[in-house]
């Protein structure tokens, strides 16, 4: 039986992790927080007193728009430096035969594309993907440097139950009725089941690589709301004409930070952004559940 180390362990995927692999291995947990080691590694190096097979490092300050300047530095804290301290703490231990990277799609820098490959240039500007693709850079030097096998995940929308973030924000949007589409909700975007992710976890771990993983459907806004809309017992949303919405986009424009939507906003609400998982599917056999089957028979 591995012996995992998991860092974010409290958190949406780290949950999930720690649900799908404990009876398989032995888990030791890293949060801020909570877990075996209570550590905040923004700000100190660890010290362990285990030695581990594999590093899962899940850790780390989820993508959101910073309203002012210290929550830029949040991310480039958390992300990178926690990941350089998460690092140097095995400079002065054992270090792992394996570490898995948790990233995401947002290293690319795309907000509009289909079909967008682990070949395509890193060119996030924002600082959420910055940090990704710095610890990226990190992570694959120390583990070149030591010889330890070195995953990379790069990771879209995360869904499952009780899922943060937009899709969390979708939901709640819909049970409250005021979830709107926009131009039919044609627009197609990626995301992939947390559970799918985590049991891919072992297999890849001894393989390597960088890997997009999606649940290969990649849906619309349409058929995602409507999966929503029923397994919430819920009416299905409404659509909003595409060119009256183009008119608030350019109020918002017009006012500023102050007004929730503008012009470059609604173009990636019509617009498709979806990733290419077939490295995965060629390398790993991966073959994921699609999100919308699991809305349809699972409550979220």
């Amino acid at each position: 039986m591995k012996n995992v180390l998991l860092t974010g362990s409290n958190g949406f995927l780290g949950k999930i992790i720690i649900n799908v692999l404990d009876r398989e291995v032995k888990i030791t947990t890293l949060s801020r927080k909570s877990g075996d080691y209570q550590i905040c590694l923004s700000k100190e190096i660890p010290v362990f007193k285990n030695e581990f097979d594999l590093v899962i490092h899940a850790a780390g300050k989820a993508h959101s728009i910073p309203k002012a300047e210290i929550e830029e530095k949040e991310f480039y804290e958390i992300n990178v430096t926690g990941t350089e301290n998460l690092l140097k703490g095995f400079e002065k231990s054992t270090k792992p035969k394996e570490f898995i990277f948790v990233s995401s799609v947002s290293v690319y820098g795309q907000n509009i594309g289909n079909m967008i490959d682990e070949d395509h240039p890193l060119q996030a500007i924002d600082p959420y993907g910055l940090s990704k693709i710095e610890a990226e850079k990190f992570v694959i030097n120390w583990c070149k440097k030591n010889n330890v096998i070195c995953t990379i995940l790069r990771l879209p929308l995360l869904v499952g139950k009780d899922a943060p973030g937009n899709l969390g924000a979708m939901v709640e949007a819909i049970v409250k009725g005021y979830y709107f589409n926009i131009g039919k909700g044609e627009a197609r975007k990626s995301m992939v089941l947390g559970k799918d992710v985590a049991s891919l976890i072992m297999k890849v771990s001894t393989v390597g690589g960088i890997y997009n993983l999606t649940d290969g459907f990649h849906p619309s806004f349409n058929e995602l709301s409507v999966a929503i809309s029923r397994n919430k017992n819920k009416k299905e949303p409404l659509n909003l004409p595409i060119g009256l919405v183009r008119i608030i986009g350019k109020l918002g424009d017009y006012l500023g930070d102050k007004f929730p939507v503008n012009s470059l906003k609604v173009k990636k609400m019509v617009s498709d952004l979806t990733f290419d998982d077939t490295k995965a599917r060629v390398v790993l056999d991966w073959n994921p559940q699609s999100v919308v089957e699991y809305i349809n028979n699972n409550k979220i």
